[in-house]
């Protein structure tokens, strides 16, 4: 038996499993398939072709002693996969909303905090955990069981291998792994099936050179990116997320 109000805006072509729970302000797509004892809590967007797995927590309070119960929402983008477990938290009054983009698939017990921002084609892999405000890219890949510090940035195109610790921002297009995690080389696998030129890989690896192999700080070596290196969107994307970084880089 399921308990769904009939105060959520539902659209069409929606299944839902056995014993699920929706409360009163969740709005869904159509083509939404949702499984058993799932629980959709208030301010949960969910847009079309989304399909979540039996057990998943969608949009439930943020685990942060700071949230007042004030109204926030959770997004889920259009093709995104939610798979067992997964519990996905809406935002604070910090942002407002946690966001999750399009076809990305957030694996078994994974977790996403309040006020996350999580970009299209992502991979969340089994017990990737992130803690508030993180902010992830597009196409980025999180290994299993990786954690992610509060207010830390990953990068578009990049990949971390399981068992990260991450504390740092990690950029774009790259590897990360070890511990403590550093930069391990270029994501050249993800790139070539993306559609990245070897040109556009090789312009990259001479950022990352310089970034990681030249024995300059990381502001002497960005100058010398931007002094060296055509200023293409590329080239571009790595300066302004380096330039741009709080927490600070991984280090090699």
């Amino acid at each position: 038996m399921n308990t769904i109000s009939k105060k959520a805006l539902i659209g069409d072509n929606v299944s839902v499993g056995e014993y699920t729970v929706i409360r009163d302000d969740v709005q869904i797509g159509n083509n939404v398939s949702i499984g058993t004892n799932v629980f959709i809590d208030n301010g949960a967007r969910i847009s079309d072709n989304v399909i979540i797995h039996h057990g998943a927590v969608i949009s439930s309070i943020p685990q942060d002693m700071k949230f007042k119960g004030e109204d926030s929402i959770l997004q889920i983008g259009e093709g995104t996969i939610v798979r067992e477990y997964a519990t996905l938290n809406r935002g604070t009054a910090f942002s407002g909303k946690t966001i999750i983009g399009k076809n990305c698939l957030i694996m078994a017990y994974a977790h996403v905090a309040h006020d996350c921002r999580i970009g299209d084609n992502v991979i969340l892999a089994n017990v990737a955990n992130l803690g508030g405000h993180v902010v992830i890219d597009d196409w980025a890949i999180i290994g299993g069981i990786t954690g992610i510090h509060q207010f830390c940035k990953i990068g578009k195109h990049s990949i971390l291998a399981t068992h990260s610790k991450v504390v740092k921002d990690v950029p774009p297009f790259i590897t990360a792994g070890n511990n403590p995690l550093k930069y391990e080389g270029l994501n050249i696998i993800g790139l070539k099936r993306r559609g990245f030129t070897g040109e556009q890989i090789t312009l990259i690896g001479k950022v990352y050179d310089i970034i990681y192999k030249s024995g300059l700080n990381f502001g002497d070596a960005v100058k010398q990116v931007e002094e060296k290196i055509e200023h293409t969107e590329i080239v571009n994307d790595i300066v302004n997320f380096i330039k741009s970084s709080e927490r600070g880089i991984i280090r090699n």
